[in-house]
């Protein structure tokens, strides 16, 4: 249809179109906003929501002085493995050099140091007994350091009890309210896309057809775009039967569509050829040609072999000659255009 315009209207749809498009993306821009700020209508749950807070409360105050306590404990621990490893490092180095002191004894055979002797083999039982407190003072650690232990796990499985029971509810929760924030959206997104429908179908012609085409590229964006990311899956179900239902209805409208169309094309056809050409605008019939096809039918027609004048497939008149150079013209065309006259009076 371009080509059968003037420049001047050319340029001027251009413009219109960036208006249009302009247009949109202020809706857009608008419609983003409320949009993503649906969901601040809704309370932000989180697992304190659905939690026993009692019983929480008081898990959690007796894992902290448990915690405390097996701290305690393992600070304990350190100390008598530290006094163990001690004690067993002077009751061996006294071992040693007990043993090396007894060898020497063996082997002089001096009566004078049976008393040395007494007293040191007394020595060692001292280390060893303080070595076997050590150890036992090790082992009431290790056994306090487990009890404590075991005392928070304990507490930790009956808060994690709690905070799974909870988790549960608050998943349950989250799922209905990601339904009602899907159903602010479509509440919000679906009246636009019926008046962008009743636009497209009515008004898309019309005088304002800038400001309809852009609340229709906003209401689509809107459906497709800020609505259907948000379609809860539930498995993918939800998501393939919205897309059988957009698919079938669009497929329908498609359907209809074109029955429409040829059922108008063939009344206009069985019309007589003067009727036809009233209904055709002068745009409409100089974009058509432009693309070799009948103004008329619609049909692929071959503009170049001048032995045809007439559609032979629907009849209507194509070319004829002025009546008042007699040469021949396109008969759409308002005036000849070798000799000006006014078109309409073909010969």
């Amino acid at each position: 249809m371009s080509k059968a315009l003037r420049l001047s209207e050319k340029w001027f749809r251009f413009g219109l179109w960036i208006v249009a498009f302009v247009f949109a993306s202020f809706l857009i821009g608008l419609g983003g906003t409320v949009v993503a700020n649906l969901p601040k209508v809704e309370h932000r749950y989180t697992l304190d929501d659905f939690i026993d807070k009692p019983a929480a409360e008081k898990l959690r105050a007796e894992l902290r002085g448990l915690q405390e306590k097996r701290q305690v404990a393992q600070d304990a621990h350190d100390q008598a493995l530290l006094k163990i490893n001690a004690a067993r490092a002077n009751s061996g180095a006294a071992r040693d050099t007990f043993n090396n002191w007894l060898a020497t004894r063996h082997a002089t055979q001096r009566p004078e140091q049976d008393r040395e002797l007494i007293e040191r083999t007394q020595a060692l039982d001292e280390l060893k007994i303080l070595e076997r407190k050590a150890l036992a003072d090790v082992e009431r650690q290790q056994q306090n350091l487990l009890d404590a232990r075991q005392a928070e796990g304990s507490a930790q499985r009956g808060l994690h009890e709690l905070e799974k029971t909870a988790s549960e509810k608050l998943n349950v929760e989250l799922r209905h309210q990601e339904l009602r924030v899907f159903g602010y959206r479509l509440l919000l997104t679906l009246p636009l896309l019926v008046v962008a429908g009743w636009l497209f179908a009515k008004k898309r012609q019309s005088t304002w057809w800038p400001f309809v085409w852009g609340f229709i590229y906003f209401a689509l964006f809107a459906f497709f775009v800020e609505l259907v990311p948000y379609l809860p899956s539930y498995g993918g179900y939800v998501r393939y039967v919205v897309g059988i239902v957009i698919t079938v209805l669009v497929g329908r409208y498609a359907i209809v569509a074109l029955n429409r169309y040829l059922e108008k094309q063939k009344q206009a056809e069985a019309m007589p050829d003067v009727e036809r050409r009233k209904e055709l605008s002068y745009d409409t019939a100089l974009a058509r040609l432009a693309k070799k096809v009948c103004p008329g039918c619609e049909r692929p027609v071959d503009l170049t072999n001048t032995a045809i004048d007439y559609c032979p497939h629907c009849g209507i008149c194509l070319f004829d000659h002025c009546g008042q150079c007699k040469e021949r013209k396109s008969a759409f065309a308002r005036f000849c255009h070798a000799c000006g006259a006014a078109g309409g009076q073909g010969g």
